[in-house]
């Protein structure tokens, strides 16, 4: 029994050694945790960002940094939308410049549309108009949808030149020049380029959209990381569009958008009449070919097949569905009000094992002589004249516009969206004619962002680059999809191990107690022989032994009384055996039991099973 307990004991001080051992590991990773976060704030504040100055011609460099641009050189709008619902019409939608959500650089700002499923107007006046001449359009900025983006859109909208211009009354019906930035709307992903072209006869202006590119947009909407998108137009009627430095959409204002910016040069006449004598018909029936005198046209598609014959079994007397017996009326039913109460219909349970139920009728099949209506036959048509078109007349609207990049001059920049996800930010406007300046005003501004929050060897992630042994482990693991499933079979499996090992050295019995089990099994092999015992010889003996004294006499025909039925059924069991039967003993219990004194225990004796198999 104490050494019993000892194992007991020492298994559970193994077992909180064990949780002391997981503890301290744990504070380990939670300290190089801590440590590596400590580091990676202190590479934010340790980037040195200062407000970028344009080097070169520009015609707006915005950015952000001063929190006071709004109302000042940034304007929100005050006006509503026409058209729209009094609630709905308001731009309430609010604006404000504050550092990013997520990991901001110190002095760096930006203009945050913070509020979503409202209408949002801001706007600002370039410092000089841009003139379409012979110089290219670089618009270029960066958005970062801190939320991630579900319906809505964060373009700009180059606003035509006014000298009259009103930012306060900035609407969606302002006249712009250019709509380019990322729309989203579902699983319909855009990155907008939209030109107003001025239509040289007329003056009106008309959409013109550029071909949808072919490259997933999917990503810039849901990664809620900082992209750099770039519009370039170049005097000689091309464009191309890239979002961090990589250009995705390119193509010619001439040939690449829609609808086309030049109208075809002829158009159908409007006024032409197919002739009544055209026939258009390539085909026709055979004027010649008569129906077969056997043609029966009336005949079904399908009859009764008379081969048929009712399944046997088949229950005509006993109704497919049948009333409920088990239903019961409502208490709350009333026949007054709502009629003659009727049980619900409910399965025939005789007809489960019928092939079926109710009055049989042979089944269809297809008629051998169904034909269908007859047709003749089609022939060429020997009238037919082609498909009729109508004639072609000069198109009155036709104009050619040799060059589109001639678009009306822009005076400001806008920013009119409507959204269902709030905190979008906006920085870096830059409206530029040089593209060293673009590249130039990026650097020193989107590149910095970029190397922050980028995952492929930027200065924050060196600078959270695990150091301790544990906590790179943890990073492996974390970057390997699969590793979890063996995970927890090989970090489980010595724990596993280890408490199998206690059960089972807890369970193996002692010294004393192993020698006692050792004794049993030698008598218990014993017993189950045919052969007599020194037990049983000895049990003989005594019975033929007569004892002296009165009480000595009594005991030992009470002995007797309960051992000859043991010996009998002894020397019962040999002769069974010398027969060629078979003895099944059922296991754990004996045919005779001697207690240390000799004497039989009569309990344990009426405990023996015995089945005799013939």
């Amino acid at each position: 029994m104490r050494t019993s307990k000892m194992k007991i004991s020492l298994a559970l001080v193994s077992c909180v050694l064990l949780v002391c051992v997981v503890n301290a590991e744990d504070a380990v990773v939670e300290e190089v945790t801590d440590s590596s976060s400590e580091k990676a704030a202190s590479a934010i504040e340790k980037v040195q960002y200062v407000s970028p100055e344009p080097d070169g011609d520009v015609y707006l460099a915005e950015h952000f940094d001063n929190p006071e641009a709004i109302g000042t050189k940034w304007v929100k709008s005050q006006a509503k939308k026409e058209g729209t619902d009094e609630s709905l019409a308001k731009y309430d939608g609010l604006w404000a410049i504050e550092p990013a959500s997520k990991e901001p650089i110190p002095g760096d700002l930006g203009l945050v549309m913070k509020s979503k499923a409202k209408h949002a107007a801001i706007s600002a006046l370039l410092e000089k108009p841009f003139h379409f001449t012979d110089k290219p359009l670089i618009v270029q900025y960066d958005v970062t949808l801190q939320n991630g983006q579900e319906c809505g859109g964060a373009y700009l909208k180059l606003l035509q030149y006014d000298k009259e211009m009103r930012l306060s009354q900035f609407t969606d019906k302002t006249p712009y020049t250019i709509m380019f930035g990322p729309d989203k709307c579902g699983n319909d992903h855009k990155l907008h380029f939209i030109f107003q072209h001025k239509n040289p006869k007329n003056e009106s202006f008309e959409e013109k959209h550029a071909k949808k590119p072919s490259t997933k947009l999917d990503e810039y909407f849901s990664d809620k990381k900082p992209h750099l998108y770039r519009l370039q137009v170049y005097p000689d009627n091309t464009f191309d569009v890239s979002v961090d430095y990589k250009i995705i959409n390119k193509g010619s204002l001439l040939e690449d958008m829609v609808p086309p910016v030049n109208p075809p040069s002829e158009i159908d006449d409007p006024e032409d009449r197919m002739p009544s004598d055209w026939d258009e018909r390539e085909k026709i029936p055979d004027p010649a070919a008569v129906k077969p005198e056997d043609w029966d046209e009336d005949a079904p598609e399908q009859v009764i097949d008379e081969n048929a014959v009712k399944p046997s079994g088949w229950l005509e007397d006993e109704e497919i569905m049948i009333p409920d017996p088990t239903a019961v009326m409502p208490d709350d039913w009333d026949e007054e009000m709502d009629g003659t109460w009727e049980a619900p219909l409910i399965e025939n349970p005789a007809c489960e094992s019928a092939p079926g139920c109710g009055k049989w009728t042979p089944p269809m099949m297809p008629n051998p002589e169904f034909k269908g209506k007859w047709r003749a036959p089609l022939i060429d048509n020997p009238n037919y004249r082609g498909k009729w078109r109508p004639k072609k007349i000069p198109n009155p609207e036709y104009y050619f516009d040799p060059n589109p990049f001639h678009m009306s001059s822009i005076g400001a920049v806008g920013i009119e969206v409507w959204s269902m996800s709030d905190n979008i930010l906006f920085d870096n406007v830059i409206v530029t004619d040089e593209k060293d300046v673009a590249d130039q005003w990026a650097a020193a501004t989107f590149d910095i962002k970029r190397e922050l929050v980028d995952s492929d060897g930027n200065i924050l992630e060196r600078m959270r680059q695990p150091t301790h042994w544990i906590q790179r482990l943890g990073r492996w693991m974390n970057n390997s999809d699969w590793f979890w499933h063996a995970y927890g079979l090989v970090t489980l499996s010595p724990v596993y191990l280890f408490f199998g090992f206690l059960f089972w050295w807890v369970r193996q019995p002692s010294e004393e107690e192993d020698e006692e089990k050792k004794a049993q099994a030698a008598a218990a092999a014993a017993k189950k022989s045919d052969a007599l015992t020194p037990d049983d010889e000895a049990i003989e003996a005594e019975a033929d032994v007569e004892g002296s004294g009165e009480e000595e006499q009594e005991e030992m025909e009470a002995e007797e009384e309960e051992t000859a039925p043991l010996i009998e059924a002894k020397k019962s069991f040999k002769s069974i055996c010398e027969q060629g039967l078979e003895i099944d003993m059922v296991p754990n219990y004996s045919i005779v039991d001697v207690k240390k004194d000799g004497r039989y225990s009569k309990r344990q004796y009426r405990q023996v099973k015995i089945k005799l198999i013939f």
